[in-house]
This record gives structure tokens, C-alpha cells and sequence, in this order.
């Protein structure tokens, strides 16, 4: 079976036809730049495509409003990222500066890193940090954050879990 005659293919190819422009006009509202919002809605239909059975999807725009206003989310997480580690690198002697190339890395292990900790608490990733960037101690971490020690310990041990968790998984 030939990739046009693809049921899937077909079904997203009509969604597209039918719904790209108007998930533009919505992205575009709530971004304020139609490029940007060509690029989600663009990005939206690649994540439909990659769907295991597209044939179940029953409320069209509905899933296409969800995965583009995740991908807004991630974005905007992904630029204050950026800005703060921008703002830490600013502080930092000029020696330390790394290359563009370097940056982008750095920044990408960052998001993964942000998205390997995302459901913990707020405190639970500050502790991680603190103690895998920093090296501050679980007592110092437990200063910090107005806990105890044992409770940065349980903090810490959600954390390495999700990060065993992420390593295990092929």
C-alpha cells in the first residue's frame, strides 16, 4: 500500500487540509507572532503523525489544542532556561564563557534534565540541584529550604529514582 493510499496518511492529510490554518490563527492569538505559531501548529501535526492509531482520534482540534499548547509550554520553559542560564553565564568570568555550540548543549541538557525532575515538587528539584550542581550537603539543602535532612534525603531519593527510571527504560 502505497503512503497516499495509507489510511493514517489520509486522515491526517484531510485534518491538515482542514484544520492547519485555523490552529495557526489560534497559536498566532495566544504567541502574538504568526511565524512562531506556523512552526507550533507545523510541529502539532508532525506529533499527530507519530501517534500509534490517528484513526482513534474523535475530537480533532480538541487533540490538536493540547499537544500545540504543550509545545507553547515547552518553549517558554525552554526560554527561561535559556535566560537564566544566560544570567548565571553572565556572572561567570569571562575564561569560563562557552562556545555557542557549547551553550546549546548545555541548554539541551538542561531541558532534559528539567523534564527528567518534571512532576516533583518544586523543593524536591531545587534539592537535586542544589546538591548534583551545587554540591551542597543534604544538611546544607535542608537549610536552605526550611526541611530537614531526612526529608532532602526522600527529596533525593525521588530524584535518583526518575533518573534510574529514565537511564533503564530502552
Amino acid at each position: 500500500m502505497g503512503a497516499n493510499q495509507n489510511p493514517h496518511y489520509q486522515l491526517i492529510g484531510q485534518m491538515f487540509q482542514k484544520d492547519y490554518h485555523w490552529l495557526c490563527s489560534s497559536v498566532s492569538r495566544t504567541l502574538g507572532c504568526p511565524h512562531s505559531a506556523q512552526d507550533i501548529a507545523s510541529e502539532t501535526f508532525l506529533r499527530v503523525l507519530a501517534l500509534p492509531d490517528p484513526l482513534a482520534i474523535r475530537e480533532p482540534r480538541a487533540l490538536l489544542t493540547t499537544i500545540a499548547r504543550r509545545l507553547v509550554y515547552e518553549g517558554w520553559r525552554r526560554q527561561d532556561l535559556e535566560r537564566a542560564y544566560l544570567e548565571s553565564l553572565a556572572l561567570a568570568p569571562a575564561l569560563v564563557h562557552p562556545s555557542p555550540e557549547d551553550r546549546a548543549l548545555v541548554i539541551e541538557a538542561l531541558l532534559a534534565v528539567d523534564r527528567l525532575l518534571n512532576g516533583l515538587s518544586a523543593k524536591a528539584k531545587a534539592a537535586f540541584l542544589y546538591h548534583q550542581l551545587d554540591g551542597l550537603t543534604y544538611s546544607e539543602i535542608g537549610e536552605r529550604l526550611g526541611v530537614s535532612t531526612s526529608r532532602v534525603q526522600q527529596y533525593m531519593a525521588d530524584a535518583f529514582k526518575r533518573c534510574y527510571q529514565a537511564v533503564a527504560l530502552p
